[in-house]
Order: C-alpha cells, then structure tokens, then sequence
C-alpha cells in the first residue's frame, strides 16, 4: 500500500511525459516513455525488401528486387534490415536515445529489433556473432556510451548470441555523416575501421549493430573491414532506415 502511494505521489510531482509529443501518459498506460497515440504512429519498414538495403522496394524496382539506390553502389555487407522507418516518432526516440543521454530506451528500441528478426524469420540462429558498429573513442567519451553496443547488448541477451564489442575498432575521426552529401559521407568513413583479432572472426557470420541506416555508408565500411579480416558474412542490423 505504501508503495503504491510513494508512486502515485512521483507521478504526481513528476508525471511521466512522452518523449515524442511531450504530453502526459495516463497513469494506467503500460510504457512509460511513449503515449499509446505516439506507439501507434511509428511507421514500419514493411515488405517486399530490397535485397541489399531492407528498405521498402518502389514498384518500379519490384521486378528487380534490388532499389534503385542500391542497384548503383558496391555495398560491402550481405544484407540490411531495418524495422522502422526513420521518421516521425523513432527519429525522435533516437536522438532522445543518442544526444539526450536516455540510455533506459535501449530496452524498447532493441525489442522492435528483436520482434522484427522474429516476425520475419531472420537467420539469427546460423549467425556466431553479434558486433556493434563502434564509435571513435573521443565520441564515446562525449556521450558516455555507445548506442550501438547497449542494442547489440540487448540482441545477444535475447537471441543468446556472443556480442564480441572490442571486435571493431574505429580508429579514425571522422566528421557527422548527417551534415554530409550522399557521396561524401562514403568517402569520410573511408578505412576508419580496423578489426582488434581477425582470428576472433575469421569465417564468422556476423550481425552488425547499428541505429540507423542511411546511405549505408558507415555499415559498408565497417563490413568491409570485418571481410577484409576474415568473416564468411555480415549482416546489418539497425532500428530504422
């Protein structure tokens, strides 16, 4: 009894408010960060996929099964996959994640991932490795975690998978991928990674761990090293594309 009134007193000086539009959450709602009205308005990356990317195939680029970004680029991992679509309600839900220190939202955001391996019938079960896509060590120390590595976490608790997090090594400072064009931000990522033990990954199938894909740059990058080092496959996981 006690306990429920200390709470009910904490939400009344304290009320828990959505992290996308800011309004109350009702008290009896079940999550705590996001109103239901927000929940619902998250959009899904839905099928048919492209085979490289995981976004949502055009109907001009159905017959090939490929995007017609894609289609243009020599992308360095096997495949991508994505739940969501970056916009709206999760862009919000990572930059509270990335910038805004919200490390608790690595529970939530992970699941999507989870349900989204589940649901589609990914090959987590043949893959050996899970490894996030790091950050240069200054960046790290900027935001006291990497986001990457707390989903990459969450993945292996829930798959029961090894995450192998000093796998990768981003040795290079590179500018914000956002404030760059499409074709620049292939070149600031440009050999900025490099792998710690290629014998600890060497003929390895691996899910890399990241937040967001956009032009599949940084992914490409990261996966290319791991190649050059040894790995049989990689996939790419992220929350949205």
């Amino acid at each position: 009894m006690l306990a429920g009134v200390l709470k009910g007193l904490r939400n009344l000086i304290y009320p828990k408010t959505c992290l996308a539009c800011r309004k109350k959450i009702p008290e009896q709602q079940k999550q705590d960060f996001i109103c239901s009205s927000c929940e619902k308005s998250i959009e899904k990356n839905l099928p048919p996929f492209c085979v490289s990317c995981g976004r949502k195939l055009e109907k001009r680029s159905l017959n090939k099964n490929i995007c017609l970004s894609c289609a243009k680029k020599d992308l360095h991992f096997d495949r991508a996959f994505s739940p969501c679509v970056y916009t709206g309600v999760v862009k919000k839900l990572i930059h509270e994640f990335k910038y805004k220190g919200k490390d608790y939202l690595k529970k939530p955001l992970s699941a999507m991932m989870s349900d989204f391996i589940k649901e589609y019938g990914l090959p987590i079960n043949d893959l050996d490795l899970i490894v996030p896509v790091p950050l240069h060590s200054s960046k790290t120390r900027e935001r006291e975690f990497n986001q990457a590595h707390l989903l990459a976490d969450c993945l292996g608790e829930t798959f029961h998978k090894e995450v192998a997090a000093n796998a990768l090594k981003r040795h290079k400072q590179t500018k914000t991928q956002a404030t760059l064009k499409e074709d620049l931000r292939f070149l600031n990522v440009k050999e900025s990674f490099s792998v710690q033990d290629p014998q600890a990954i060497m003929d390895k199938r691996i899910l890399l761990v990241d937040d967001v894909l956009t032009t599949g740059a940084t992914s490409s990058e990261a996966a290319r090293a791991l190649k050059n080092a040894g790995a049989g496959l990689v996939f790419v996981i992220t929350l949205a594309n």
